[in-house]
């Protein structure tokens, strides 16, 4: 209940106009509410405030420091303070959660079945009206229709299911009907938002765990194999077709630039800034520069959290990385191997690392999965009860006269 709480918080309130007019007051109050929930709830599940020690949590709690040093100052607002509060509380129900890390694998069944009932409401959405689904707003592309989902988003969700799913089953740890059960529909659904990060990060991320478990695992190498094979065969047989995917419609231009991301960076860059906003950022903001989206996580960090916040994200992805490869080769190494390379490949054209996110929560099942599982306590051995010595008679004494 308390990870689907934090998956609720961090859908955002901004997105597609749905079916159902929403404020976006009550979406607010909604997530918000959902996280202070959460908040609460691991705090009674673990009221001896027993917690594992963590670098990826240490880190993050040190991102705190300059996000309340640069919203002190309020240029982003009273907002700004909210802002910190909310990752404030994120971070603390992480901390409570740490108890339950032990590098297993439970976290993520529970990612799992609870971003495919976010993905089941983005389906009900499409069949009660496919037009409110795929609107020409986005180009056709799907939404959310029920919850105010943007493409980006739906793209994200589907492809690290679809990543865990798959590992699962090289894993043997569930049956390939009940996989079939969770990918299919969410190739669908990440075909139809026609999303290049989520199906990069995907692919590659893939790539990189599989490529850990094919030394130690035949059915990874097996996949592996296949994989290749009908890369290579839609490679020459629908190269056409994944063009005219790829590039959504959009001209050469405006793929190169990045469908005008490119600009607004450059913009970013070139603004002036004092030695404070430099090293602390302007504060926690909506992620947006001059009225329109960063969509990069290093510059939005830039932004509202200065080189200090860079820092410390770039030792989150160090350090999570560095005892990835560290690990010996197993199914939980090679999910958090995913789950950071995805997050990576997708830090580039999504912002939400300096922030609570879907992507800080993928790092924290990443840290989950590399914790070293507590030995068992060695069972400590009973003293065997004393047994009397009984006493033989004198005449039952054998005889040692030869």
């Amino acid at each position: 209940m308390v990870w689907g709480l934090l998956i609720l918080n961090t859908l955002g309130s901004a997105g597609a106009v749905t079916i159902i007019p929403l404020p976006r007051s009550l979406i607010q109050l909604v997530t918000m509410g959902a996280l202070v929930a959460a908040f609460a709830l691991a705090l009674a599940l673990n009221l001896p405030l027993r917690i594992r020690a963590s670098a990826f949590l240490f880190l993050l709690t040190m991102l705190l420091v300059p996000s309340v040093v640069s919203s002190a100052h309020l240029e982003s607002g009273f907002g700004a303070l909210f802002r910190c509060t909310r990752l404030a509380l994120f971070v603390s129900t992480l901390w409570l959660l740490s108890r339950w890390w032990d590098g297993g694998l439970t976290f993520v069944r529970h990612h799992i079945r609870m971003y495919f009932a976010v993905l089941g409401s983005v389906a009900a959405g499409l069949l009660i009206s496919p037009g409110a689904a795929m609107p020409e707003l986005y180009g056709g592309r799907l939404v959310g229709a029920l919850w105010p989902l943007t493409p980006p988003q739906i793209g994200q969700y589907a492809a690290v299911i679809i990543g865990l799913a798959v590992l699962l089953v090289l894993g043997r740890r569930t049956d390939r009907a009940s996989a079939a059960v969770v990918i299919v529909p969410s190739l669908v659904l990440l075909a139809l938002t026609h999303t290049r990060t989520a199906t990069l990060g995907l692919l590659i991320g893939l790539a990189l765990a599989i490529g850990s478990l094919v030394l130690t695992s035949a059915a990874a190498r097996r996949f592996f194999t296949w994989a290749v094979l009908i890369a290579a065969v839609a490679a020459v047989g629908f190269a056409s077709l994944l063009q005219e995917w790829f590039l959504r419609g959009q001209s050469q231009e405006n793929l190169t630039s990045l469908t005008g991301r490119a600009k607004v960076w450059d913009a970013l860059l070139a603004a002036p800034r004092a030695t404070g906003e430099q090293l602390f950022g302007v504060g926690l903001g909506d992620k947006s520069f001059g009225g329109l989206p960063i969509d990069n996580s290093w510059l939005a960090v830039y932004h509202e959290q200065g080189l200090t916040g860079v820092t410390l994200v770039a030792a989150v992805f160090l350090v999570l990385g560095g005892v990835a490869l560290l690990r010996p080769p197993s199914l939980s190494r090679a999910c958090a191997i995913f789950l950071i390379s995805y997050c990576a490949i997708a830090s580039y054209t999504e912002a939400g690392l300096g922030d609570a996110s879907p992507y800080l929560l993928h790092l924290a099942l990443a840290a989950s999965l590399l914790v070293t599982p507590t030995a068992p306590a060695p069972a400590t051995a009973l003293p065997k009860p004393a047994v009397p010595r009984r006493r033989v008679p004198r005449w039952a004494q054998r005889s040692e006269v030869p």
